[in-house]
């Protein structure tokens, strides 16, 4: 059994994680460094999901809330932050959470950032709304 394959290594850890918060989404970001940085998918896959992610003190809940606080108030993060809006409604945020979220950047991030938060948010409610249109017809 190699490195990638054995389910207690960094790497297997990673992937249960990303399937698990990001699902889809995020393996089309991995999907998508594999012919310009392969290496660097490895690293997204190990470092922040297979070990911050699963790291004891938080729940996935609250990790994805200051996720998407911090990209929210990074203002420069739009893709990364869609990525997250996805994962923090996986794991039980709800939309409501998020716009009050998203609003409070406001307040330390400052208002462009809150708005491009918010228009990040808008579309991803958008897009989940249509996938659920689609599985219910």
């Amino acid at each position: 059994m190699d490195d990638v394959t054995r389910p207690d290594t960094r790497y297997a850890r990673g992937l249960k994680n990303l399937a698990a918060i990001d699902g889809a989404a995020g393996q089309r970001v991995i999907d998508a460094l594999a012919d310009i940085a392969p290496d660097f998918s490895r690293m997204v896959i190990e470092f922040p999901f297979g070990d911050v992610y699963d790291r004891p003190g938080l729940d996935l809940r609250s990790r994805e809330i200051a996720t998407i606080a911090a990209l929210a108030a990074l203002g420069h993060a739009r893709p990364q932050l869609e990525v997250h809006l996805h994962a923090a409604l996986n794991v039980g945020v709800s939309r409501e959470e998020i716009v009050e979220i998203l609003m409070q950047m406001a307040v330390y991030a400052g208002f462009p950032a809150a708005l491009n938060a918010l228009f990040a948010a808008k579309q991803v409610f958008s897009e989940r709304d249509a996938e659920a249109a689609r599985a219910g017809a």
